[in-house]
């Protein structure tokens, strides 16, 4: 027993044998318990539906906390305080925070977004003024391809504080038109064009409402009228363009006019002037 006593007080360096067991033991000991935890985890991620990218950063900040963990239970075990490094780590801690804490913002508004999905790779959608195809949902960004193929990125905790429209996420769309015609026109005869115009196009669907022609108001030069009809949401664009070029097509058949602003002024003669 001596003799292993004298081992373990041998001094290597600032550290005894004995001490310097007991850190590889312990060492041993967290890095076990670490690969449990780290199987236990994966068993959860694999049972829970959500985004790759936060799975990622989760299992990153969990090996995070278990090897600061274990750093701090092998550096007590060779007989370090470990109070006074636990304060300048706190004290590092607090100035990295201060210098990067709009990226910190960025990146707890990515995780929000991977958790809340509000939009996902591939839809397309409207933020911050901002229209175009979800690209990629980056940790401190979001990029964005608008339809003339420009590339913008757009900081997460923009995206977080302002509204989001998604165009992608449903399965139909409606398009909404309004369309001009003179008052001459009779109205029954324009309604009836607008929808002849609507299923002359094909693209449109008579679910959840058939498609809907009406007059909307009645302006200073013409009768304003709302076309509704609803279409999938990938063919809306294409059924919105569609739609306009027949309707003007079938306006110029039936000999209806599509007014634009004008005035009309009225020539009254004096009846005295002739006297």
């Amino acid at each position: 027993m001596e003799k292993i006593h004298e081992i373990l007080d041998y001094s290597v360096g600032n550290f005894t044998v004995g001490k310097i067991l007991a850190a590889v033991i312990a060492f041993v000991i967290c890095y076990l318990i670490m690969r449990i935890i780290m199987r236990l985890f994966e068993r959860v991620m694999r049972r829970v539906s959500i985004d790759d990218t936060l799975k990622k950063i989760l299992r990153f900040f969990i090996k995070l906390i278990l090897y600061f963990v274990t750093t701090m239970i092998v550096i007590d075990a060779l007989g370090v305080s470990v109070t006074s490094l636990l304060a300048a780590f706190s004290v590092v801690g607090l100035a990295a925070s201060l210098a990067v804490q709009d990226s910190l913002s960025n990146l707890a508004s990515g995780i929000m977004l991977m958790v809340s999905k509000p939009f996902k790779l591939g839809d397309y959608v409207d933020i911050d003024d901002v229209g175009g195809t979800v690209q990629m949902i980056g940790l401190i960004h979001t990029r964005i391809t608008t339809v003339d193929n420009k590339m913008i990125y757009v900081p997460n905790s923009k995206i977080i504080s302002t509204k989001i429209i998604n165009y992608t996420t449903q399965e139909k769309r409606r398009v909404d038109l309004e369309i001009s015609a003179s008052y001459d026109a009779p109205i029954a005869l324009v309604r009836t064009s607008l929808l002849e115009s609507v299923k002359t196009v094909g693209k449109f669907l008579d679910e959840p409402d058939p498609p809907f022609a009406a007059v909307s108001s009645f302006d200073d030069s013409s009768i304003c009228y709302i076309v509704r009809a609803w279409v999938a949401t990938g063919d809306y664009w294409p059924a919105r363009y569609a739609l306009l070029e027949q309707i003007k097509a079938d306006f110029d058949r039936h000999g209806i006019e599509m007014t634009y602003n004008h005035l009309n002024v009225h020539m009254i003669e004096d009846a005295k002037k002739g006297e």
